[in-house]
């Protein structure tokens, strides 16, 4: 199994810090930091300013959104990152959600596995460096009765193939991602529960093109290291709250859904009404310590080990480890705990 990093949210006033704590990582051999975006900073300029300032670890979107860059701009972003990284780059894609697609991008949230489908195909056409010519039901190029040709990048080739992770949540999704990508972004991952998820993967894959072809699962699990587990949960709670509670609308929410595949049902209803209405704190404190346990790494080291351990045997190719901490210096610590925890188990590839 691999190791990545998540550093959270960037541009956010700790960029320094998160540029410290990729340092530390790659010094550990961490194999990939996956930078997200929703309506702050964006992922390509944060893998751009990283991939200046590192040397080995890949750099990953996770994700860029669908929505909010034509496909074959995804591709021209691609094909920059990955020259300038010297094959580096790991592409990540998700449709995002209802709230960030139609009142952010002002793109329309409806059908997102066709767009995304669409979407997957026409950046593999422009990466694989033919002509993008493409009739769907989203995406029409070049555009009928206009002055436009179809046209092939004028990228250089390469000799590093850009991989395509998919972000997915619900069970159609993941079996898209099975079927069209190279890999998967998981996310609020419990090793118990993984066995539905990736059987969804598998069945996308068995009715791919490639169906034996190497795919990637990661997951991406909150890491809180304190002797006292509980206390270790705390430090999750805004966050699993915001997800379940706050992320998408009331009724197109993929993380409350997944909680409620998971079975905690009521608990994610009392979350989601409770963020809704602004109780931010009671949100947070309603959360189940189980749902955080579940899916996170909480505890001190010898408990992350066995955690990472169900992981691997749940199918994880590589665990992609958020750090928490109240400093630099916590969560620094906290990254070289889930290194050594993994290195304890056996697990490093």
């Amino acid at each position: 199994m691999r190791l990545g990093l998540n550093c959270g949210w960037w541009g956010t006033g700790n960029d320094d810090e998160h540029l410290a704590l990729v340092h530390r990582a790659e010094e550990l051999g961490v194999h990939v930091v996956w930078a997200s975006e929703a309506y702050g900073v964006d992922a390509v300029t944060v893998l751009s300013w990283v991939g200046a300032r590192t040397s080995r670890i890949r750099l990953g979107a996770g994700v860029l959104q669908i929505p909010g860059r034509t496909p074959a701009m995804t591709a021209m972003t691609a094909a920059g990152l990955n020259s300038l990284s010297d094959g580096r780059f790991d592409l990540g894609l998700g449709v995002s959600g209802p709230q960030v697609s139609e009142g952010w991008h002002g793109v329309p949230f409806a059908k997102p596995l066709e767009r995304t489908r669409e979407y997957v195909e026409i950046v593999r056409l422009a990466l694989g460096r033919q002509r993008v010519e493409f009739h769907g039901r989203h995406f029409e190029l070049p555009l009928p009765g206009g002055a436009g040709k179809a046209l092939r990048t004028t990228a250089a080739p390469s000799a590093h193939s850009v991989p395509i992770y998919l972000a997915a949540v619900g069970p159609k999704n993941l079996e898209l991602a099975g079927e069209i990508a190279d890999g998967w972004l998981g996310i609020f991952l419990s090793p118990e529960f993984t066995a539905e998820q990736v059987a969804s993967i598998r069945a996308g894959l068995a009715r791919s093109s490639d169906p034996d072809r190497p795919f990637d699962l990661d997951a991406t699990v909150p890491l809180s290291v304190q002797d006292d587990v509980a206390t270790a949960a705390d430090a999750v709670r805004a966050y699993a709250a915001l997800y379940v509670g706050g992320m998408g609308s009331r009724r197109q929410n993929f993380y409350n859904a997944l909680a409620v595949r998971m079975g905690y049902d009521e608990a994610a209803a009392q979350v989601q009404d409770l963020y809704l209405a602004g109780s931010y704190r009671e949100a947070a404190a309603a959360v189940p310590q189980q749902f955080i346990d579940d899916t996170s790494l909480l505890g001190p080291r010898d408990r992350i080990a066995e955690r990472l351990t169900r992981y691997a045997e749940a199918g994880m190719s590589t665990v992609t480890l958020a750090p928490y901490g109240r400093t630099i210096e916590e969560r620094i610590a906290a990254l070289e705990t889930g290194v050594a925890a993994a290195e304890q188990a056996g697990l490093l590839t």
